[in-house]
């Protein structure tokens, strides 16, 4: 299983991998929604979860998210907000638009792999 994170943030991506790897996922990485996309043309069969910033520079995570859900290939993906973007409104939107998670910056690594493994059903 793979993962995808989305951080205009290498550090961030950084922590991602390690509990990644900690759960024993295979781990892909790009730091804008764009970048994302192009990435996923390819590897999206193996996807099986994406991480997503919402501000990043070139495609912000809201936008990205709404590509995602709206792309056939994409959609079925699960996707968990992993942000500092704490307003309420925003929470909501994202959640309607299709995400399943999320998780506000910061957060524990053990936050982080309790919610990785919810939104991939619970177990590897």
């Amino acid at each position: 299983m793979k993962v995808l994170s989305v951080d205009d943030s290498a550090i961030i991506r950084k922590i991602i991998r390690g509990s990644a790897e900690t759960l024993g996922l295979d781990f892909l990485e790009a730091g804008d929604g764009q970048e994302a996309l192009n990435l996923l043309d390819n590897e999206y069969p193996d996807v099986s979860l994406i991480l997503l910033d919402w501000n990043m520079p070139v495609m912000d995570g809201f936008t990205t998210l709404q590509y995602l859900k709206a792309d056939e290939r994409f959609k079925s993906i699960p996707v968990m907000m992993v942000t500092t973007e704490a307003e309420r409104a925003n929470i909501v939107r994202a959640i309607q638009a299709g995400a399943k998670h999320y998780l506000v910056k910061p957060f524990s690594p053990e936050d982080l792999m309790t919610t990785m493994l919810e939104c991939l059903g619970g177990s590897l």
